[in-house]
């Protein structure tokens, strides 16, 4: 009689639910996952070798393309690092503007995670539903920036501009009739500051739609509860971070442990899970998105109160003013050498960290007081987060990979960095 072998399957790359380019290799008995190889690499794009021949200020843009839901909070970190080092101290209404972007984002990642994920899973209308609100969100990041996606917008010291007075408005066409055009415009007659708040204002009705479509769906459940279940233990062994720790029960996170920026001075509340299960990492999602939008209320209610620089006045740091650079030599020289040659950090070494929506994000940075950075390493919790994957997959069948896959929410920008 013939030996029974284990089978062996490619489960991607260009499988739809391999979420980029994976190519995970299953060994499987029957339709009973036995191990689960995760093969990375795919897409590198050697982002940290690529910052080592840059200026700092040439290499912040790669940031943006490393997880690609989340491009301003991968600024953050960067932008934090090279601030550590230089000793620079950010403007108050800067901190609360890169607090403000970085729950829109936090917003942007999870609502993506959360129509591609029931996507996997045999989903379609949450997908749609998502998709609604990121269009008004991907409005805000192409107002302060001029980019829907990659925006550049935090700069070491500060951030690019202060918000705009104005938003953008639909024009009349074709396909659109006047009325409609005003129906669009509705809530972008006034200040960026107004739109985000009636935004504020909108979003948690849309979070119950999410909910009521998903969170006591039968299928939904049947896919979800009991798939991928990750005990306290193993989450800190793994090295997990974010929704995938929170999900089994540990409250950490960074903005409430190691507050940077003005997080100490807001209020919000730490969702954590019971089972660590994927289902109890979806409702821990579905609860960050009510807490970052009441972290965007808090902010836009202080920035419009409290107007100021939104860069640093640190020369070594900061270019000069538009008006100065056009009226005065010296300060054309500064601007010219600053774009040019690139600002030269002290030698020395930092790490800094953010609660980015998929977890910790880390730069570690070194300098040998050069004009680039002598080393810099990316620690991607995305990363971490795959390789558990085999850990999560064990005993499940084929069709709970997905939704293994999907829990995680792994984007490979950060991965195969």
């Amino acid at each position: 009689m013939a030996e029974i072998k284990n089978y062996t399957l490619n489960f991607g790359p260009q499988h739809p639910a391999a979420h980029g380019v994976l190519r995970l290799v299953l060994e499987l008995d029957g339709e009973v996952v036995q191990r689960a190889d995760p093969h990375i690499g795919l897409l590198h794009r050697a982002t940290e070798k690529l910052a080592e021949t840059r200026t700092y200020l040439q290499a912040l843009p790669y940031m943006d393309r490393l997880d690609y839901v989340s491009m301003m909070c991968n600024e953050h970190a960067y932008v934090m690092a090279i601030e550590k080092l230089m000793d620079v101290e950010v403007p108050l209404r800067a901190q609360y503007i890169r607090v403000l972007f970085d729950e829109i984002t936090r917003l942007l990642n999870h609502l993506l995670w959360l129509g591609a994920h029931a996507l996997d899973v045999g989903a379609m209308t949450i997908f749609l539903y998502a998709f609604r609100e990121r269009e008004d969100l991907m409005d805000c990041y192409e107002a302060v920036s001029g980019a829907r996606m990659h925006a550049a917008y935090y700069r070491p010291g500060g951030v690019y501009r202060d918000l705009p007075d104005h938003m953008p408005q639909y024009a009349a066409s074709k396909i659109r009739n006047e009325k409609s055009i005003r129906e669009l415009n509705e809530n972008r007659q006034g200040s960026l500051l107004d739109f985000i708040e009636d935004f504020c204002n909108r979003f948690p009705k849309a979070v119950d739609e999410y909910e009521t479509l998903l969170t006591d769906n039968r299928i939904w459940k049947q896919r979800l509860c009991d798939v991928g279940i990750v005990t306290p233990d193993q989450a800190r062994a793994w090295g997990f971070t974010g929704p995938m720790l929170r999900g089994s029960g540990i409250a950490w996170d960074l903005r409430k442990h190691q507050p940077y920026e003005v997080y100490d001075l807001v209020d919000f509340d730490i969702p954590v899970g019971k089972n660590g299960d994927s289902y109890d990492r979806y409702l821990v999602r579905i609860e960050e998105m009510r807490q970052s939008n009441r972290i965007m209320r808090q902010c836009v209610e202080w920035l419009r109160n409290h107007p100021g620089p939104v860069m640093t006045d640190n020369h070594k740091v900061a270019p000069p003013h538009r008006v100065d650079m056009k009226s005065s030599m010296e300060e054309l020289i500064h601007h010219f050498k600053l774009f040019t040659e690139g600002m030269h950090v002290p030698p020395g070494e930092c790490y800094a960290a953010i609660e980015h929506p998929k977890g910790e994000f880390g730069i570690y940075m070194v300098s040998d007081g050069a004009n680039k950075p002598y080393r810099l390493k990316i620690r991607a919790p995305g990363y971490a987060h795959l390789q558990g994957l085999d850990m999560m997959s064990r005993g499940h069948m084929i069709a709970d990979v997905v939704t293994i896959i999907g829990t995680q929410d792994i984007v490979f920008g950060e991965i195969d960095r």
